[in-house]
């Protein structure tokens, strides 16, 4: 379900109340532990995906963004995926081809046929940012300096901290998709991790 939140962001999660068949119980409880990963889907089809996924009661969270788009005469507010062609799913190793069946799901990010985990805690710091405060897509960062929030309802959360016109902000980044998400902040939120002073005063 997506809703706007202080009039800018938006997210649709899904999540039914059970995510394991009966007849996984004599599987080793390894494969039966669910992990948040992330799914690899066809270009524009993450709306529909994060649906059928709730059709087959896996759990999905596909973050989603409003931007402004000029149409002839007119200005529409779009729901965009704030990562596209991806959408994060929560699922065990036992669950990977009930996912990778879902219509539009092209693989599972995965190392060695594992599927990789994404942590609870990027997750949860992901839905927050989508709550509180203004996210928009951000590329990559190579490089630069690492901050953590100090104060307020984001604090704990980590990134690497720029300047776009004039206002500081944090990059929160899924590192093994290589994607990121940008998080306007106030720089008495904000303190330096270490050799990363001088970027916040920047």
């Amino acid at each position: 379900m997506a809703q706007e939140m202080n009039g800018a962001l938006v997210e649709r999660i899904t999540q039914p109340p059970q995510l394991f068949s009966a007849d996984q119980g004599t599987l080793p409880p390894p494969l039966l532990e669910s992990h948040w990963c992330a799914a690899y889907v066809i270009a524009r089809h993450e709306k529909v995906v994060a649906d059928h996924m709730a059709r087959r009661s896996v759990e999905s969270f596909l973050p989603l963004y409003l931007s402004v788009r000029n149409w002839k005469n007119r200005r529409a507010h779009v729901e965009l995926p704030l990562f596209p062609s991806y959408v994060f799913i929560r699922i065990s190793v036992a669950e990977r081809i009930r996912a990778l069946e879902v219509p539009g799901v092209v693989h599972i990010v995965s190392f060695r046929g594992t599927p990789v985990a994404v942590p609870d805690e990027q997750i949860e710091a992901l839905r927050m940012t989508l709550q509180l405060r203004r996210s928009e897509p951000y590329p990559y960062p190579a490089a630069g300096g690492r901050i953590r929030i100090k104060a307020g309802p984001l604090q704990g959360l980590e990134g690497v901290v720029v300047r776009h016109n004039s206002r500081t902000r944090i990059i929160v980044s899924i590192d093994f998709i290589q994607r990121s998400t940008s998080v306007e902040l106030w720089p008495e939120d904000v303190e330096s991790l270490p050799d990363t002073a001088s970027e916040i005063q920047k």
